[in-house]
């Protein structure tokens, strides 16, 4: 618009854009028009926009060729605003409207005077708040001891001052496999037994005795017949059978009629016996494993399943926790394996055992919880504990046969004798450090002298302010 040399000025309103031109901005474009001597006309179909720009008196087209075309409207004259002519008295009635200033404070001893003041009230409120103290006083001290006796329980639920305590249980699996060297001899079965059964009929029919038929003395040895035979018909007639021990070995040599006992059906029919002793069974003498060997090997593998179970169980407790080494036991032997099996020759016993310990254990939060209400209900008048407690068996737990365990604990914890932080704070505020620490010394009971830190170092007393000034015990 600015460049523009016509007495007419055309804005052309983009059909498709978006402009957003509130009616302030309409008549600042109109009074930029007059001031350049020329008359602002728009073309635009918005009504909102024709709306606007015909309540300000601007000419609007409906399209460019139209204002060529018509006729414009003629510009509105406007006024224009003759400034008034500048007052001549106007320095003095500035004068006499503002007063002024006191000669105090335009003289520069005034000036001087006054910021000296400011900078030393800005001094006594630094050195009111910024000066700090730390002190560290060493009351009166004493050791609180007791010795509590304890019984532990897995029924007991919760801590008692009277030394009832819970017992936890903590289950283990361990296993190991353990060898021994064997120099003893057993007899191992060489050799069958054989002899002659005598079968009996019992009825009028006709046996028929298969081979392989189970006869046995009142112990359970059991014999085999060796083949097929027929008993014949009528009461009390017999037959002799060829007979041999089920297992080799020399316990098949058996006394002449104890063989008594007829297995099966064929039970009901006959009866047996044997008129002669059974021989030829027979055992061999070879190195091997006995019984004795095989019970010495298992309770060492037991043995040290045990430790190493109390072993395992202490890794899996707290720092603190107390366990109650007597309650360990088996629950369950889990795996129980020789090589070689019982019976069978062998130079070296190898056991394999897998077995299930469960133990007691006293958690350190139930000791600690025990050891802080007996001594806090003990503490002597004017003390107060500091620090934790510390707990140590005197004795070691005996579990009884109704599972109760019970050992004496002894307990103990530093007291310091309790001082009040603002008897202290009265006694050293703005004192310099020397005298501080002598109204400290004479005002209270203390075992050493006392420490004061000044922040900064260089400042030479107390502070006034009490949170300032902090106090440790120690």
């Amino acid at each position: 618009m600015s460049w523009a040399k016509t007495p007419r000025i055309l804005l052309v309103w983009p059909k498709k854009e978006k402009v957003s031109l509130r009616i302030l901005d309409l008549k600042v474009l109109q009074r930029h028009a007059d001031s350049l001597g020329a008359q602002l006309g728009i073309v635009t179909r918005h009504v909102r926009v024709r709306q606007d720009a015909e309540s300000l008196g601007i000419p609007v087209f409906d399209s460019t060729p139209s204002a060529q075309r018509d006729a414009w409207p003629e510009a509105v004259p406007r006024s224009q605003r003759v400034p008034k002519a500048p007052r001549r008295d106007l320095r003095r009635i500035r004068n006499f409207v503002y007063e002024k200033e006191a000669p105090w404070r335009t003289s520069l001893i005034g000036r001087l005077l006054a910021f000296t003041a400011g900078v030393l009230a800005v001094l006594a409120m630094a050195g009111l708040f910024v000066p700090r103290a730390a002190l560290t006083l060493y009351p009166e001290a004493q050791t609180q001891s007791l010795v509590i006796p304890v019984s532990a329980d897995e029924s007991i639920t919760s801590v008692s001052l009277t030394g009832a305590i819970p017992a936890h249980s903590i289950s283990v699996e361990v296993s190991t496999e353990q060898s021994l060297a064997i120099a003893s001899e057993i007899s191992v079965p060489k050799n069958k037994a054989r002899g002659i059964a005598r079968f009996t009929n019992l009825g009028q029919s006709e046996v028929n005795i298969r081979a392989g038929t189970l006869i046995s003395t009142g112990a359970a040895l059991r014999f085999l017949t060796l083949h097929d035979s027929l008993l014949p018909a009528g009461v009390d007639e017999f037959v002799d059978i060829p007979i041999e021990a089920q297992v080799p070995g020399g316990q098949g040599n058996v006394p002449a009629d104890s063989i008594l006992i007829l297995e099966g059906p064929i039970g009901l029919s006959a009866k047996v016996t044997n008129p002669d002793p059974t021989s030829g069974g027979s055992d061999s003498k070879v190195t091997g494993a006995t019984d004795e060997d095989r019970s010495r090997l298992s309770g060492v593998v037991f043995d040290n399943l045990g430790k190493s179970a109390l072993s395992q169980i202490r890794s899996q407790l707290q720092s603190g926790d107390l366990l109650l080494e007597d309650t360990l036991e088996s629950d369950e032997i889990l795996q129980e394996e020789f090589d070689p099996p019982a019976g069978q020759a062998g130079k070296t016993l190898v056991l394999k055992m897998k077995v299930k310990f469960t133990a007691q254990y006293i958690s350190a939060a139930d000791l600690d919880q025990l050891a802080r209400s007996t001594l806090t209900a003990s503490i002597p008048v004017d003390f107060s504990a500091f620090g934790d407690p510390t707990f140590t068996p005197l004795t070691g737990p005996a579990t009884d046969s109704s599972g109760v365990t019970h050992f004496d604990l002894k307990v103990e914890q530093d007291l310091l004798r309790s001082l009040d932080p603002a008897h202290v704070f009265n006694l050293v505020r703005g004192h310099d450090p020397q005298g501080a620490r002598a109204e400290l010394l004479a005002g209270l009971t203390l075992r050493k002298d006392p420490q004061i830190v000044l922040t900064p170092s260089w400042w030479p007393w107390l502070p006034l302010i009490p949170f300032n000034v902090t106090v440790e015990m120690q």
